[in-house]
C-alpha cells in the first residue's frame, strides 16, 4: 500500500511567482500579437474595472440570486442592457451565462423542450438541429449533450455563406431548431438571417442567430454606404440569440448572454426539482455554484464604455480591419474567403494563379508565428454535397489591431514571400504517434495537413488524447 504524499504550504510570493513563471510561457494576451482567443480593447482602464470587479465578487456563489440578490439585479442590469443593443423589446429576456458554448447549449435545450411540449407524441422523440457547415462546434456539443441530430447544410465555397433555401429544404416535422451565424467563425460572413428566420416562422421552427462574435460589434459597424445585413432580435422570426460579453464585450472570461423573444422559451432553458431532501434547486443555466466576478466584470465594462465607447472600439476595429483586408488583396498567392461583414478574416490560398505563386494557409500561419505574431490554422472541410471548403489562416482584429497593424501588414507581407511557391503542407502518416510521444512541434503546418487528411473517427479520439496527455497529472 502506497501512502499519499503530504504537501506544504508555500509563502504567497512563491506561488504567486510560479504562476507569473507559467504565464510567461503563454502568448502575450495584450498588445495586438495573437489573433484569435483573446480580445484586447486597448484600455487599461477597462482591464482595471474589470479585475476589480471581480474582487468584489470574487466569494459571491451565482447558484442562488435570492439569497446572494447582487447576482440578480447584476443580471437583470445585463440583459436589459444586451436586449436594447440585440434589437429586442420589453418582452424579450435571458441569461448571462458563462461563455457561448453555454449560451448555444442553453438555446438548444430550450428549442427541444419547447419542440417536445408542442405535441405530446414527441415527448421521446429526438429531433434535429439544421445549421450551415460553418456553426459553431458548440452547437454539435449541444445536440452530443441533448440528444439530437445535425442536419448539415453546404456553404458556397466562394461565398462562405448557405443558400436560404437549401437551409429551409432541409427542415421537417422533425426540426426543433435552425441556426444563423452573424458573423460565421470560420470566414467572417453574415448568413442570409432574414430569409432563414422568415421562412422557419413560416414552417413553426426556431430560428437562433449566433451572435457571440458579431453581439457586440455589428451595432455600430456598418454605413449608409455598406449597411450590415439584418440579423439580430428586430428581424422577424428570429426567437433566440446569443453575444458573447468575453468577446467584443470586452469583459474577462467567461461571460455572455443568451435571449429569447418571449419568456416561455426563456424558462425551457431552466432545470428544476425538490427529487432529493435538500434544499429546492433551480438553476436557470448549465452550472449550479458559479462564480458572479464574470458577471460583475461584464457589468462593470459596459457602464464604463458606454455606448459612445463602444462605437469608438468598434471604429478602431473596423478600421484596423480595413488596413488588413487592403494588405490581404495586395498580397499575391492569397485571397480573402467571402465578403466578410466585421472583424475576422479568413486568407486562402488563390487558386487562379499558378502553384509556383501561391501561398499555402498552413505554412503562412508558421511563418507568421516565427516573426512574432499567431495566426489560427484552419483545415479544409469536404461538405456532404462533396464541395470542399478551403484550408485558410483566420485573422481576429480587435481595437487594440490598430496601434500594430502597420507591423502586422508588414509582417504578413514578408510571411507570405517567406512561403510563396513552396509545395503545400502535405499529411504525414507517422506524425500522430510522433505527436503522442514528444508533443506537438512548434511548427503546425504539417500536423494540420495530417489532421485535415484523417478520417473524422480517426481524428477526433487522436484531439482527445492530444489534450488529454497535455494536461495529464504532474508533480
Amino acid at each position: 500500500m502506497t501512502t499519499s504524499p503530504r504537501w506544504t504550504a508555500r509563502t504567497p510570493d512563491d506561488v504567486l511567482g510560479v504562476l507569473a513563471d507559467l504565464r510567461r510561457a503563454d502568448p502575450p494576451t495584450h498588445g495586438g500579437r495573437v489573433l484569435s482567443y483573446v480580445y484586447d480593447s486597448g484600455r487599461a482602464d477597462l482591464d482595471a474595472v474589470a479585475a476589480r470587479a471581480v474582487e468584489l465578487f470574487l466569494p459571491v456563489n451565482g447558484l442562488d440570486p435570492t439569497t446572494f440578490t447582487s447576482v440578480a439585479a447584476l443580471e437583470g442590469r445585463v440583459v436589459a442592457r444586451a436586449r436594447q443593443v440585440l434589437g429586442g423589446d420589453e418582452g424579450t429576456v435571458g441569461s448571462v451565462t458563462t461563455g457561448g458554448t453555454e449560451s448555444c447549449l442553453l438555446a438548444v435545450k430550450s428549442a427541444r423542450d419547447v419542440w417536445r411540449a408542442a405535441d405530446p407524441s414527441r415527448v421521446h422523440a429526438r429531433p434535429t438541429l439544421v445549421l450551415p457547415t460553418t456553426a459553431h462546434p458548440a452547437f454539435h456539443k449541444a445536440a452530443a449533450y441533448l440528444d439530437l441530430d445535425v442536419v448539415a447544410v453546404p456553404v458556397d465555397t466562394v461565398r462562405g455563406t448557405p443558400d436560404a433555401q437549401a437551409v429551409l429544404r432541409a427542415l421537417d416535422e422533425r426540426t426543433a431548431l435552425v441556426v444563423v451565424s452573424a458573423p460565421s467563425y470560420p470566414f467572417g460572413v453574415v448568413d442570409p438571417v432574414a430569409q432563414v428566420a422568415a421562412g422557419a416562422a413560416e414552417r413553426g421552427v426556431a430560428c437562433h442567430v449566433d451572435a457571440c462574435i458579431g453581439g457586440w460589434v455589428l451595432p455600430w459597424w456598418g454605413s449608409a454606404e455598406s449597411p450590415v445585413p439584418p440579423w439580430d432580435l428586430r428581424v422577424e422570426g428570429v426567437t433566440s440569440i446569443s453575444a458573447d460579453l468575453h468577446k467584443y464585450g470586452f469583459a474577462p472570461k467567461g461571460a455572455s448572454v443568451v435571449l429569447y423573444r418571449d419568456a416561455a422559451r426563456h424558462r425551457a432553458q431552466f432545470f428544476a426539482t425538490t427529487a432529493w431532501p435538500g434544499y429546492p434547486v433551480v438553476n436557470p443555466t448549465v452550472l449550479g455554484s458559479r462564480s458572479a466576478g464574470g458577471l460583475a466584470a461584464a457589468w462593470a465594462v459596459l457602464e464604463s464604455v458606454g455606448e459612445d465607447g463602444m462605437a469608438d472600439l468598434v471604429a478602431a476595429t473596423r478600421s484596423a480591419t480595413a488596413t488588413l483586408r487592403a494588405v490581404v488583396d495586395a498580397t499575391p498567392g492569397v485571397r480573402l474567403v467571402g465578403d466578410p461583414t466585421g472583424p475576422l478574416l479568413a486568407v486562402a490560398a488563390d487558386d487562379a494563379l499558378d502553384a509556383d505563386r501561391r501561398v499555402d494557409p498552413f505554412l503562412l500561419v508558421d511563418a507568421l508565428r516565427r516573426r512574432g505574431w499567431l495566426a489560427q490554422a484552419q483545415p479544409a472541410l469536404v461538405q456532404g454535397d462533396g464541395s470542399s471548403l478551403p484550408r485558410t489562416a483566420h485573422l481576429t482584429v480587435t481595437p487594440v489591431t490598430l496601434r500594430v497593424v502597420d507591423d502586422l501588414g508588414a509582417a504578413f507581407r514578408a510571411a507570405a514571400d517567406d512561403v510563396r511557391g513552396l509545395p503545400p503542407a502535405a499529411p504525414d502518416p507517422g506524425l500522430a504517434q510522433a505527436v503522442l510521444t514528444d508533443g506537438l512541434p512548434e511548427d503546425l503546418a504539417t500536423v494540420m495537413a495530417t489532421l485535415e487528411a484523417l478520417p473524422p473517427d480517426v481524428v477526433r479520439p487522436l484531439l482527445v488524447e492530444v489534450l488529454a496527455r497535455a494536461s495529464a497529472p504532474t508533480a
